[in-house]
């Protein structure tokens, strides 16, 4: 695969760019319980057979109707969450300065982010949410707590970081991530307050701006909050470039809610659907990565590659996150889009395997190694 062959040049050919690249990244939060579900137990800890398929979770459930059922979750690892958080994680192993800005604690940081706390220069205006991570081979079903998110809010990050802080902090980064609207019900309104009130007077940076979105699966939003978030996200094109990254399934949600007429997983059907997303918003870049491969539209053109796919993952929740911080380190160093794309699915492809954010050593040794 003649891609992974020019990614891997081009990685090795800019890299170490990054520790000039200032990273601001947020604005979420959660502690997450990485659960697997026992089907059969032979024995005590981890001595069971496992729930293995989302199809199978689901006639469990199915076959309880009328009835009941007692199923076990197993608890695998308690880990901190978050797209916001494992982003901002694997952006800073693969070496960009970086400033955290989320949900890690109300008062002070809680002992699970501490260590990435501490790394991250983070600010904390929140406690977080809390998620049960139900994974399977297929797939994963995060069942998640998130009133606490509803603290975070603009006033609340002027208010802890001070209207002077947080404004220098902006105009010194050269991505600025933030990510879950989903679970941040007043993330919309943080939008129109960066596009309407603190952007307009920020100096152009010197490189130019790249702003990063993450959706994080919206199908509990309204139709049109979703179209709402999705056009004040539009307006960031104003100030720098935006790149709207999208999972298989979110693609084909802002595909229904733009009637836009895709949705299909082929490489052909995946490059159209971004393509036409970024028309209707007029933005810089839209993603669009199911599980085994990943697609992206610019005004230059459209690409896919094909993904590392690996059956038994150690670990799934987080993948995304990993993609998401892989294709924006791509972009911070100025590798092409197709690059960009194949460092995103070796970040994720490294991190399934062994449940670490990579560093790009790791990198240029998975790519080499494909």
């Amino acid at each position: 695969m003649d891609y992974i062959q020019r990614a891997l040049k081009e990685l090795q050919d800019k890299r170490g760019n990054q520790s000039d690249k200032h990273t601001l990244v947020g604005l979420d939060g959660f502690v997450d319980t990485i659960i697997h579900l026992v089907a059969k137990r032979h024995g005590p800890s981890d001595d069971f057979t496992r729930i293995d398929t989302i199809e199978e979770f689901g006639n469990r459930i199915l076959g309880a109707a009328g009835k009941s059922a007692n199923i076990e979750m197993f608890p695998k690892m308690e880990k901190l969450g978050g797209n916001g958080p494992i982003m901002a994680n694997a952006l800073w192993a693969a070496g960009f300065p970086l400033t955290y800005i989320g949900a890690l604690g109300k008062h002070a940081v809680l002992p699970v982010f501490k260590e990435f706390a501490e790394k991250t220069n983070a600010i904390t205006i929140s406690d977080p949410g809390l998620t049960s991570a139900l994974e399977f081979n297929d797939g994963k079903i995060m069942m998640g707590i998130t009133n606490t998110l509803e603290a975070v809010t603009y006033e609340a990050i002027i208010e802890t970081m001070g209207q002077g802080v947080f404004f220098d902090t902006l105009s010194r980064s050269s991505l600025v991530a933030l990510v879950n609207w989903t679970m941040i019900p007043n993330m919309t309104a943080i939008f129109q307050a960066l596009t309407d009130r603190v952007l307009p007077s920020l100096p152009p940076k010197d490189g130019g701006r790249t702003f990063f979105f993450d959706l994080a699966d919206p199908e509990k939003r309204s139709e049109s909050e979703l179209i709402e978030a999705l056009h004040a996200i539009a307006k960031f094109q104003n100030f720098g470039n935006v790149t709207l990254g999208l999972n298989l399934k979110e693609g084909q949600q802002v595909n229904e809610a733009f009637n836009l007429g895709e949705g299909a997983d082929d490489p052909d059907s995946l490059k159209r659907l971004a393509t036409k997303i970024r028309r209707k918003l007029k933005i810089g870049t839209v993603i669009v990565h199911p599980t085994r491969r990943a697609a992206c539209a610019t005004k230059d053109g459209e690409w896919c590659v094909e993904g590392p796919y690996f059956e038994n993952p150690v670990i799934t929740t987080g993948a995304g996150d990993h993609f998401n911080a892989g294709f924006s380190t791509g972009q911070q160093l100025g590798l092409s889009p197709e690059a960009c794309l194949t460092v995103g699915v070796s970040f994720s492809g490294f991190y399934v395997r062994t449940a670490k954010s990579p560093n790009l050593n790791d990198i240029d040794s998975f790519l080499k190694n494909w």
